[in-house]
């Protein structure tokens, strides 16, 4: 097997696995425990996973978030329930910020049914969905491309936003710990920053797998979000300690 189709075969178990074990890849692919480390040591140089003893992980780190491309293929009913959840929130003819995250084939298509609406992002996959729609006007954020979260930031896009203001802002985040949400990328942290103050209120999305962990970089503390949206029910503590804030949490779920 060449090598590109060695390390592509180890990035599609670890869409479905989350996890691998140095042993077994070695065993899978009759090569050195050497060679997988190769491997992973450039496989996590792109950005695409973090080691851990003994082999390596897409799970997100206090400073690691997975590629979008890994995160797009996972957990995709979740998404698909919170995305309806969140579409109860919106009304036709609202201004609607979008941040980056990997909802949004999932969001973009039902933010459809609310049409007419405005849109405006910095995702370029619901740039890329929304761009020929009609009934929703685009606005496009400009700034850096960042591939790893397939979407663009920096001061150009910062800019943009403090010179709009939305009807609300779809936020999503890899991490919930308390009642903090967290984010491992500061340029990320400016962005989604910028879009809350760019709206009247501010919707979080959170897979509930990512409760109870924590990030590099402080976004916000919960309070500052009018719905909490989540695709499952959180560790028990986690809901107590919001229900006892007076916060809104939605568990978005499957329709009956």
């Amino acid at each position: 097997m060449r090598r590109e189709d060695r390390r592509q075969a180890i990035m599609d178990i670890l869409v479905k696995t989350r996890v691998v074990d140095l042993e077994d890849l070695a065993s899978r692919f009759a090569v050195s425990k050497m060679t997988i480390h190769r491997d992973l040591d450039d496989l996590e140089q792109a950005g695409l996973l973090r080691k851990v003893r003994g082999g390596a992980t897409v799970e997100a780190g206090t400073q690691f978030e997975s590629d979008f491309r890994i995160r797009a293929m996972q957990n995709g009913e979740g998404k698909e329930r919170m995305s309806r959840a969140v579409v109860d929130l919106i009304e036709p003819g609202m201004s609607v910020l979008v941040n980056d995250g990997s909802m949004a084939a999932h969001l973009a298509g039902v933010l459809l049914e609310k049409a007419p609406l405005t849109v405006i992002t910095n995702n370029a996959a619901v740039i890329d969905r929304l761009k020929d729609v009609a009934r929703v006007s685009l606005i496009a954020l400009g700034g850096v491309y960042n591939a790893k979260f397939n979407g663009f930031f920096g001061v150009v896009t910062e800019q943009s936003l403090s010179r709009l203001r939305a009807d609300i802002a779809l936020i999503s985040v890899p991490a919930v710990d308390g009642l903090r949400a967290f984010h491992m990328d500061d340029a990320v942290v400016r962005s989604k920053r910028a879009m809350m103050d760019a709206a009247a209120q501010s919707v979080l999305i959170v897979n509930h797998q990512r409760f109870g962990r924590s990030a590099l970089h402080v976004l916000a503390d919960l309070a500052e979000f009018s719905a909490i949206i989540t695709d499952d029910a959180p560790p028990p503590e986690d809901c107590a300690a919001i229900r006892r804030a007076g916060l809104r949490l939605t568990i978005a779920k499957e329709q009956a």
